[in-house]
């Protein structure tokens, strides 16, 4: 499942690039001259963005027929592309899908006295990120997902949880996270794909770093804080809400500028009776 909206906190990258972002470059003259620092807002790789500012459909929990004047889609990685549109793929990154902590093997988070540590409120499990070893075949684990969004003709790939570590009792690190996300986000890259930073606020001024290309923020109108994704992301956001409230504020504020979308809290595909679905 999503991340559960409103809560929010404030692939290895080669080593030629982490030298080059910071190496000293050489002068004519053999002095030394500091590399020109990158742009908050510049593009961390050469792969299709989102288109900004367009119609955006929120369809993780089943989907079904893109509502006219949609551009963009956001699935799970289970279900087929959107044809003719902009398909983001969705994928639990950092968390075991509800029942499936079997799956992960010694990969889930466990507490001192050995029980399992879990997301509440969507009954999840914890992915364990603590040991490079562990990322890695968590990642593994993950890029065959991203390599199957990847066939499957997405465009991008939106790694759901990233902000577990606030929720893992202060077993997990935000560093721990990061390290994470570098290895799929190298991942996506790999395939083409670009790669979103789904929610966590605090880290997007790392986003370069990080190698993200774009935000998608869940109820960033409700809890008045687009402008932390916006500083990092520009107009590459993507906007979540859940209530009208939130799709209100969002759209008072930001209605020319971003994405924009409410849904309902699960997200479930158009003909069930509790679908929503609402824009500015």
């Amino acid at each position: 499942m999503h991340s559960l909206p409103g809560r929010f906190s404030r692939g290895t990258v080669a080593a030629a690039l982490l030298i080059g972002s910071s190496a000293c470059a050489l002068g004519t003259t053999g002095t030394a001259e500091s590399a020109p620092l990158p742009s908050p807002h510049s593009q961390v790789r050469d792969v299709p963005l989102p288109p900004p500012h367009a119609g955006f459909d929120y369809q993780i929990g089943g989907a079904y027929q893109p509502p006219a004047g949609v551009q963009v889609v956001s699935r799970d990685h289970s279900a087929p592309a959107a044809a003719g549109l902009y398909n983001i793929c969705y994928v639990n990154a950092f968390q075991a899908q509800p029942g499936a902590e079997k799956e992960w093997g010694d990969l889930v988070l466990r507490d001192g006295n050995g029980a399992v540590v879990m997301d509440p409120d969507w009954n999840e499990a914890l992915l364990d990120l603590r040991t490079a070893d562990k990322r890695g075949r968590i990642a593994n684990k993950v890029g065959t997902w991203i390599d199957e969004c990847a066939g499957k003709g997405y465009q991008a790939v939106e790694p759901d949880n990233y902000d577990s570590f606030t929720r893992s009792q202060g077993l997990l690190s935000a560093q721990n996270a990061q390290d994470l996300v570098k290895l799929l986000s190298a991942q996506a890259h790999g395939k083409g794909l670009a790669i979103g930073q789904k929610n966590t606020s605090e880290l997007a001024s790392s986003r370069a770093a990080n190698g993200l290309d774009f935000a998608v923020a869940e109820e960033c109108g409700e809890q008045n804080n687009c402008a932390e994704y916006t500083q990092y992301f520009d107009n590459q956001v993507i906007v979540i809400e859940y209530s009208e409230a939130g799709l209100r504020n969002a759209c008072a504020k930001w209605e020319n500028d971003l994405s924009i979308v409410r849904r309902d809290r699960d997200v479930t595909p158009k003909g069930d009776s509790a679908y929503v679905r609402e824009t500015c």
